[in-house]
């Protein structure tokens, strides 16, 4: 009977210990399941906090200056802006700045005067008339060689420059020339065009006979007249008819074509 418990000792030992062992891995096991009451608060949402409070900057008066000028004249190019006389910046916190032009000038030009008002959350902060010096930037064509009188416009001939157009006034926009155009007068190789170096090429010649069609709705009838002007495309000219005699008003459309609307 004693060897018999000496013989199971090993056996009661291994049983023994593997329970204990399991006891014990689960008891670490156990330990790192949280309470409930110790579960992780879930912040709250960042629409609940309250609205940032900012200053409003030099950047952002400049900024709105330049964009209501802009759409309020329609500019084609790059405007930039500066304060010539410098303007004291509200000293509050806003969380929502408008800064709203009341009155333009009259133009676009070097040096103009802007009246605004300034609301911090909804409510007038300041009234300020402002006096801006502005540039406006764009592309202009610059002769690369010499150009012939009535010569038809020719890209070709020209290149481009970037300049300040409320200073050069009369520089002609790299957006203007077609077929339509021709130059004007002679220029010399190196200048700058102007409005005065090139002109709308006529379709329509003092003296030449032109198509006219009379268009009412979905009715046309077409007949032939006398041009008693030069006319480009998009101009009124003065027509005559040779049965009748009778002299009247129509729009160039094309090349020697003429219509009358009703």
């Amino acid at each position: 009977m004693k060897t018999l418990t000496h013989t199971l000792r090993p056996f009661l030992l291994l049983s023994i210990s593997a329970a204990i062992g399991f006891v014990a891995a689960s008891g670490r096991a156990a330990s790192n399941v949280l309470p409930v009451d110790a579960a992780p608060v879930v912040a709250a949402d960042d629409a609940d906090a309250a609205p940032v409070q900012t200053p409003f900057t030099r950047d952002q008066l400049i900024g709105s200056l330049t964009r209501s000028i802009a759409a309020h004249f329609n500019l084609e190019g790059e405007l930039q802006i500066e304060l010539q006389r410098a303007w004291v910046l509200p000293s509050r916190l806003a969380a929502s700045w408008e800064l709203t032009v009341v009155e333009f000038p009259t133009t676009v030009t070097g040096t103009m005067m802007v009246r605004c008002r300034l609301a911090a959350d909804g409510a007038a902060v300041s009234d300020a008339s402002l006096v801006l010096r502005a540039q406006l930037w764009r592309d202009v064509w610059v002769t690369r060689q010499p150009l012939v009188t009535g010569s038809a416009f020719d890209a070709s001939a020209l290149e481009t420059r970037r300049v300040d157009t409320l200073r050069d006034r009369e520089a002609l926009p790299a957006s203007v020339g077609d077929r339509t155009y021709i130059f004007a007068r002679g220029v010399s190789a190196g200048r700058m065009l102007t409005w005065r170096d090139v002109a709308r090429r006529p379709l329509v010649r003092k003296g030449d006979t032109v198509e006219v069609s009379a268009v009412d709705g979905p009715l046309s009838v077409t007949m032939k007249a006398t041009a008693l002007e030069n006319g480009a495309q998009g101009e009124t000219v003065t027509v005559r008819n040779p049965e009748s005699r009778k002299i009247f008003a129509a729009l160039v459309v094309d090349e020697n074509r003429v219509q009358i609307r009703f």
